[in-house]
């Protein structure tokens, strides 16, 4: 049988380990959003790049001014389109990897909890007399963590979804706005 000395060094390693390993994997689904991120950048960069020259070749091309006004006004609306699409994608990516970072964190913590709790029942079990109140002490205080832990949890989720809708809401106006520029450029 362990000692409690035993036991709680035992405990403190696989803390530190799930500590890391929670790390790794938040450092993980951070870098997955800045590749996606990266990526959707340089194609649309890319795809600009191609976009403005035929376009500047088109304008080069107008025989008159009027020509040139038209040709102008109707390159406006596909690229306010784009951009509202660009916005959409960010929002998209954004979003799913803080789904996944929030996943992955309340499963880590949920298990690193009942490991701890697990492990002062077994301590208890095996406490000599007298450390009730000990016992007592130290559950209350893991009990505690658990409401701070999930106090957060609900905080933060409240906040992702505050900036998810200032984000879509923010999106249709920017597509609204561009829709009606748009429409003002037609006439």
């Amino acid at each position: 049988m362990y000692s409690i000395q035993d036991q709680f060094n035992v405990a403190t390693k696989a803390n530190v380990e799930a500590q890391l390993a929670l790390v790794s994997a938040l450092a993980s689904k951070a870098f997955e959003g800045v590749e996606k991120l990266i990526d959707l950048n340089l194609t649309v960069a890319k795809t600009s790049l191609e976009e403005s020259n035929a376009a500047a070749k088109q304008l080069l091309a107008a025989k008159d001014p009027q020509e040139f006004f038209s040709l102008a006004a109707a390159q406006a609306q596909p690229t306010a389109e784009k951009a509202a699409a660009y916005a959409r994608h960010v929002a998209n990516i954004t979003t799913s990897i803080q789904s996944e970072i929030s996943k992955t964190a309340e499963a880590q913590i949920a298990e690193t909890t009942r490991k701890v709790s697990a492990l002062v029942d077994d301590v208890a079990k095996n406490a000599p007399a007298g450390s009730e109140n000990v016992i007592a002490i130290v559950k209350s205080m893991i009990g505690n963590a658990n409401a701070g832990y999930e106090q957060l949890t609900k905080s933060t989720k409240q906040a992702v979804e505050a900036i998810e809708s200032n984000l879509a809401t923010a999106t249709e106006q920017f597509t609204k706005a561009t829709e009606k520029a748009s429409g003002r450029a037609k006439k």
